[in-house]
């Protein structure tokens, strides 16, 4: 009603028409599913014949963006999983411009693909068509109908998270299961348990390997997963051992030298391992592992800033910007004048319809909550029956997006890099630090402030954890998600130090390292398990910036920069950054590249023109922002 009154309104719909040429990039978060339901996590499955399973096998691994992110059991679970369907001739099986749920793998049939009414192809051979949409609820860009009665294979995304949910818990749990019994280890918590299962690597080990030889200095230790071992001392069998059995274990108090051999009894043998210096690297020695006790994050609660003000004492200025719920708006108090803010407004039946309250919910408590110079604040929120609002303060100077497009080469220099970065690294050590994920890290969220320093912005997918749990939830910006949450590994705050080094490589080059021009993704997602090892380093990036970058974007989150025992110092301390003094930068003294040219405190020319938005919003009065 507050802004029904200032307004004439524009459908958002227009706004997405305008801006297909807007390189800015949009975020994308799936529906979560609830796997301790259990009514939920019942997953069916399908018989099938050796002839049908073959069939699917060979279409999965086929596809290029599949054959990455399954294997093993996780693609035989899958298989297991899908079911037929018949389909008659003229059917749609996906239509353009819908939003899509499920993955198909055709069998018998004919079928077209279809851009904008064009034909684009016709195919009659076993290939999977919308794999996007066991990632998330993606917008179909083409249609594809049976041009005669045919069957297909269909998998549906809910039943994919689950079974990928389930699987990786399933996976954790087993670690666990074996390092509780594991003499030492054994009397650590089982919370920091969970924590050295995510360090253990599976390995699989050929028919008569020998996987460690008596005498020889060893440094690894291994937990049998499936298969059996034969131990041998001085040529005589000594020992037989199977799974949840482990041998090697004194490597991880010590570099020691092998008093047996391990040999891989037929048909072969699949381990876990554990390295001791991978292990140093987290935790420290075994012995201070298992003595320190972690102490959680507990947040104290401050006062609310401005919590006198009311929607009516406020004046609508001009848009600062559009999202997919609403917009932000500069506005002023009607009396005292030195008051300004950002003032983002958020359409109610929009959330309700794509059922993102929770997640409405958890912006406001979680970027309220936050107190740092590298963290835009939210002051208060506000609601009436057609908007929600977040009173946040105004950072005029724009967003990093745009600043970086002013430069020259639309790239920041090493030095500018540094300092950026820096600003962004430290806001989320702030965050990290209370167990927050910030999940979105790119330039169009970060905002520059008047003074010229860099605060971390829009806190919509940002999520609480503690440090021994996962989160599952597909979440963030396609160039700069990480590899696991691609693979629904389940992740942590190891997301963030990926994205991080995304950012790094973006701000001297650009544009990020995974970047494609395929609409639905597929091409980056696959760059992106391919890995940075096979990014393109321009002749200008240092090589100090390179290995930083690299460092961060290692595959395995538990060897990645900034997850390992000193965490974001390791990055801190990194050759890229020497002559970068941090105590300076955490207390702004150091002198910024550039600072906002501005006038006065309502100076927005940092920030684009939008068109004035004429729709009206119908009411919601579901009453689920009843304690916003």
């Amino acid at each position: 009603m507050f802004f029904c009154n200032l307004l004439k309104k524009k459908s958002m719909s227009e706004y997405d028409v305008e801006a297909e040429d807007d390189p800015r990039r949009s975020g994308i978060i799936s529906k979560s599913v609830d796997i301790l339901d259990d009514s939920q996590t019942e997953i069916k499955s399908y018989p099938k014949s050796s002839e049908e399973e073959n069939e699917i096998r060979v279409a999965l691994q086929q596809n290029e963006f599949l054959s990455n992110i399954l294997s093993g059991d996780r693609l035989q679970k899958l298989i297991d999983c899908m079911y037929t369907e018949r389909v008659s001739k003229g059917y749609i099986l996906i239509e353009e411009g819908t939003i899509g749920s499920h993955l198909y793998i055709s069998s018998k049939g004919s079928f077209q693909v279809t851009i904008k009414g064009s034909l684009v192809n016709i195919f009659e051979d076993a290939r999977v068509f919308g794999e996007l949409a066991i990632l998330y609820s993606a917008r179909r860009l083409a249609s594809v109908r049976a041009i005669e009665n045919g069957l297909v294979w269909v998998l549906d995304c809910p039943t994919f998270k689950r079974l990928m949910i389930k699987s990786a818990i399933e996976e954790q749990e087993e670690i666990v299961s074996f390092l509780s019994h594991v003499p030492t280890l054994n009397t650590a918590s089982k919370e920091k348990l969970y924590q050295v299962a995510n360090l253990f690597k599976s390995e699989f080990f050929p028919s008569y390997k020998e996987i460690i030889k008596q005498c020889e200095l060893g440094d690894t230790f291994y937990i049998i997963r499936a298969g059996t071992v034969t131990v041998e001392k001085d040529g005589e069998q000594v020992a037989w051992l199977k799974k949840g059995q482990y041998f090697g274990e004194l490597a991880l108090l010590k570099d020691e030298f092998r008093q047996a051999t391990v040999k891989v009894d037929p048909p072969g043998t699949e381990c876990l391992t554990l390295t001791r210096q991978e292990f140093i690297e987290h935790f420290g020695d075994v012995e201070e592992f298992v003595r320190l006790k972690q102490e959680p994050f507990t947040r104290t609660e401050e006062p609310m800033e401005h919590d006198y003000l009311q929607l009516e004492d406020l004046e609508v200025l001009r848009t600062l910007g559009v999202g997919a719920y609403g917009r932000v708006q500069l506005v002023r108090h009607v009396k005292q004048k030195n008051l300004v803010f950002a003032l983002k407004y958020m359409k109610k039946s929009d959330i309700s319809k794509k059922s993102h309250q929770n997640q409405v919910f958890n912006e406001k408590n979680l970027h309220m909550s936050c107190r740092s110079v590298f963290i835009s604040r939210m002051f208060r929120t506000f609601k009436d029956s057609k908007y929600i609002y977040f009173l946040l303060e105004p950072c005029l100077g724009g967003d990093l997006w745009s600043l970086l497009r002013k430069q020259k080469n639309k790239r920041f220099t090493d030095e500018d890099a540094k300092f950026y970065s820096g600003c962004v690294l430290e806001g989320l050590s702030y965050l990290h630090g209370r167990g927050i994920l910030y999940r979105d890290l790119k330039p169009e969220n970060v905002v520059v402030h008047h003074n010229g320093y860099l605060r971390l912005a829009d806190f919509g997918f940002a999520k609480q954890l503690d440090s021994t749990e996962k989160t599952f939830t597909f979440v963030g910006t396609a160039e700069y998600v990480a590899p696991e949450l691609i693979q629904n590994k389940g992740y942590n705050k190891g997301v963030d130090y990926w994205a991080f080094g995304v950012f790094v490589y973006e701000l001297l080059v650009g544009r990020t390292p995974f970047r494609s021009n395929d609409q639905s993704h597929i091409s980056t997602y696959n760059l992106i398990i391919k890995g940075i090892d096979y990014a393109v380093f321009p002749g200008f990036v240092s090589s100090k910036a390179k290995s930083i970058i690299k460092k961060l974007c290692i595959a395995s989150p538990s060897e990645r920069l900034g997850c390992l025992k000193t965490g974001v110092e390791a990055i801190r301390t990194n050759n890229w950054y020497s002559g970068l003094d941090w105590t300076k930068l955490r207390n702004q003294q150091l002198k910024p590249p550039s600072r906002p040219q501005l006038t006065d405190n309502v100076d927005t020319r940092n920030f684009d023109t939008f068109p004035d938005d004429f729709s009206v919003p119908v009411d919601c009065f579901t009453n689920w922002d009843y304690n916003f």
